[in-house]
């Protein structure tokens, strides 16, 4: 299996209006260059997962986004909702409907028609369900050297305060180098949360962003420095910075500011501490902190739009899924609706 980071870009949120995604997402896809069939089926999967929570969710919601692999642009949407849920989604998706009148409607069709796909499912809890696209000719296709697609390692989302359209929470994923382990195997995260709220924090994070694209540092520490610089000038924000080496089984960690971050297993949740401060203005001795990082385990960073007191034993089976489709669970499950919120997931690569 081959692996893979994907840059990912926020174009909407559909809460009230659900049957306005399907054009929306016509468009996008045609706008990045998917040919007018794909265009059209991304529509159909849009439309069938829209008119189902409207019909069948409680709070359901749909993000609609760019994907961005380093060949080419895909559409993706996460559908997030609060219930009735599926006590048997492989029965729903061969079935292609449900006898309960829940979500299973149509889910098989979704899955066919998506390059990636990925459900989680309770009964009286609710489902988070991702859906990627690609382009269809098969020299565009990001196939890996078993021919199956590869698996990203990163996945997140991220949510405006209610009413708003900007947000100021970003995050973001570039590999590492290292001595210590092979190219492209250790990974660097970064999660970031402009103060306050508005296009002021919107600027802050996105400058943030670029800061850690372009930037050459490697350690954690090294790499806050630099965001740090690059948001002299703005309102500031708080940030942290997720170093994983696989081969090494470890976390490098280092953060300023109020975010959260933990090392997750289906049984426990270890918390790793950021110090007081803001990037941009005013910020402590940077210190990386280094972590165990135990086999199958998950990497979790948040910004406070999210409560901290989500518990990986309240659903372990979540854990296994893919990394934006566990992001999609915790901003559900955890998520503040009177604050930007964001989480960002890594998952799979060790």
């Amino acid at each position: 299996m081959s692996f893979e980071l994907l840059e990912s870009e926020d174009v909407a949120w559909f809460r009230d209006d659900l049957t306005g995604a399907r054009g929306v997402a016509s468009r996008l896809a045609r706008r990045i260059g998917l040919s007018e069939h794909r265009a059209g089926e991304v529509a159909l999967a849009m439309s069938e997962t829209a008119s189902n929570l409207a019909k069948h969710a409680i709070g359901g919601a749909i993000v609609l986004r760019i994907v961005r692999s380093a060949q080419h642009a895909g559409i993706e949407f996460l559908a997030v909702d609060s219930g009735p849920g599926m006590a048997d989604v492989a029965a729903a998706m061969r079935d292609g409907r449900s006898s309960a009148g829940t979500l299973g409607i149509g889910l098989g069709m979704v899955a066919r028609l998506a390059d990636t796909f990925d459900v989680s499912s309770a009964p009286g809890y609710g489902t988070v369900m991702l859906a990627r696209f690609w382009p269809r000719d098969a020299m565009l296709r990001p196939l890996g050297s078993s021919g199956d697609l590869p698996q990203s390692v990163v996945g997140g989302v991220t949510r405006p305060i209610s009413g708003a359209q900007e947000c100021g929470d970003g995050w973001a994923a570039r590999w590492g180098r290292s001595s210590a382990a092979p190219e492209g195997q250790a990974v660097l995260v970064m999660l970031c949360d402009g103060l306050g709220h508005g296009p002021l924090a919107e600027k802050a994070t996105q400058a943030a962003i670029r800061a850690f694209r372009t930037g050459g540092g490697q350690s954690p520490e090294d790499v806050l420095q630099e965001i740090h610089q690059a948001l002299s000038g703005t309102r500031g924000a708080a940030v942290a910075v997720a170093r994983i080496e696989p081969d090494s089984g470890r976390v490098l960690f280092c953060g300023v500011g109020d975010t959260a971050a933990a090392i997750v297993t289906p049984t426990s949740k270890s918390t790793l501490p950021s110090p007081p401060g803001r990037a941009g203005h005013q910020i402590p001795t940077l210190r990386t902190t280094t972590h165990p990082l135990p086999s199958g385990s998950t990497l979790v960073m948040h910004s406070d739009g999210l409560t901290e007191r989500w518990s990986p034993d309240a659903h372990p089976e979540v854990f296994r899924h893919s990394p934006a489709v566990i992001a999609g669970h915790l901003l559900r499950n955890a998520g503040k609706y009177h604050d930007d919120a964001s989480v960002v997931v890594a998952r799979g690569l060790w």
